[in-house]
């Protein structure tokens, strides 16, 4: 897919549009920015403020906020990254802008750019992944460092340019990057990077990394493989599958190199280049190893098995940390609301495990949500019992008779077999 050049066309901003972009806010939710304002707050005076957004992105006299610095845990468990959090009117602008100029960005993005895109789910892209992972025998794992905070303002407006031409959107998107960041009572100004919590720094970052790395890697770097080789790519998480080992270690320091001219590295411990397939789990005993390593992606291992038949397959299950941060936060959740009533307290249950099977229920990976659900079960069981001075009270019988009438959700697969197996051609 090629791109074109920015449209001259200018964008309207109707009445309408901010009204559906506040509605898609409500949804979604979210904490009060700098101003303290949360969406109930906002929606005393509704038409007022929906009516002050509207007028001043009209008139070009649109200017936000800084956001409020929130520091959370990251996944991988080590240390805190910072989330900006807009104001409401703020979260509501930018997700008018967001879908103003969204259908015309994704005509350029690749196939394999994955995340947040319609059809483009992390289930899916994971899915492709596993199916390349026949073909190919090697694999290069890697993520950028701090994508979100590492982001050049000058390189990203001159991507979002080349396809957005109304200068109020421009003006409006420059002003977000510019906007600063509030911690402790101090607003701190914004050089680089876009905060990670608006609505707008997803697609943004998409579209740095379309022209940073995606473009690149199919109209320079393939050209020049000696063999074959294909990027899947979900926000700043990617995956390279290779037919040759030199190709791969070629692509590797090259990539250090073109990130590098725009800012952004490599997370180290998270970069690696790995031998995969049938042929690497025939060759790990001569490299002194008892099996193939493994590969790490969106939160899913895919390794090196056989099916029953003896003939190798590629398995996969919920990453060990993922699994156990999934069941420590339904524990944490059940211990909350034992006291609650039955329906309740399964009413809950079922919206937390209902995330979680909807992530990673992908085909091959039953097992893992099989584990979820059955720790979850037992856990209340553990719950219902503490709720009296005698837990002995309630027997297995007894709490059996109470899953029956209140049951909590099996898992079911959002990627089966049929539509794994229809990856294949992707």
């Amino acid at each position: 897919m090629t791109t074109t050049d920015a449209t001259d066309k200018p964008f309207m901003i109707d009445k309408r549009l901010v009204y559906e972009a506040y509605k898609a806010v409500k949804s979604n939710g979210g904490a009060a920015g700098v101003d303290g304002q949360t969406i109930e707050q906002f929606e005393a005076d509704l038409k007022g403020n929906l009516y002050k957004i509207w007028n001043r992105m009209s008139s070009g006299s649109y200017f936000p906020p800084p956001v409020r610095a929130v520091p959370i845990p990251k996944k991988s468990g080590e240390g805190q990254r910072i989330l900006g959090v807009p104001t409401v009117s703020d979260r509501i602008a930018q997700m008018v802008v967001k879908q103003l100029i969204k259908p015309d960005l994704d005509q350029i993005f690749l196939k394999d750019s994955y995340g947040y895109r319609p059809g483009k789910s992390a289930l899916v892209a994971v899915g492709v992944t596993r199916q390349r992972c026949w073909k190919y025998d090697w694999v290069l794992e890697f993520d950028i460092k701090g994508l979100f905070g590492s982001l050049s303002h000058e390189w990203m407006l001159r991507f979002v340019e080349h396809r957005v031409g109304d200068p109020r959107l421009i003006s409006l998107i420059r002003r977000w990057l510019k906007a600063g960041v509030m911690e402790d009572g101090a607003v701190h100004p914004s050089d680089e990077g876009t905060p990670q919590g608006g609505s707008i720094s997803v697609l943004l970052s998409n579209v740095y990394l379309h022209y940073v790395l995606d473009l690149w890697f199919e109209r320079v770097v393939k050209v020049r493989l000696k063999g074959e080789a294909r990027l899947v790519r979900y926000i700043d998480d990617f995956v390279i599958c290779f037919q040759h080992q030199s190709d791969a270690l070629q692509v590797q320091e090259a990539l250090r190199h073109r990130l590098g001219r725009f800012g952004l590295t490599l997370e180290p411990t998270k970069t690696k280049l790995v031998e995969f397939g049938r042929f690497a789990q025939r060759d790990a005993g001569k490299r002194g190893r008892s099996r193939p390593e493994t590969i790490y992606f969106l939160g899913m291992t895919l390794y090196c098995s056989r099916n029953l038949k003896g003939n190798f397959k590629v398995g996969m299950r919920t990453e060990k940390s993922r699994l156990r941060r999934s069941i420590s936060s339904a524990q944490e959740l059940m211990r909350r609301i034992r006291h609650y009533g039955i329906s309740d307290q399964v009413s809950e249950i079922n919206a937390a495990v209902r995330g979680h099977y909807a992530y990673y229920g992908i085909a091959g990976n039953l097992r893992s949500l099989l584990k979820v659900h059955r720790v979850t079960e037992r856990y209340w069981c553990r719950m219902l019992r503490s709720r009296s001075r005698d837990g002995g009270r309630l027997t297995w019988d007894t709490f059996n008779q109470i899953k029956e009438r209140n049951p909590i959700l099996r898992p079911k697969l959002r990627l089966p077999y049929r539509a794994l197996q229809a990856l294949a051609v992707l």
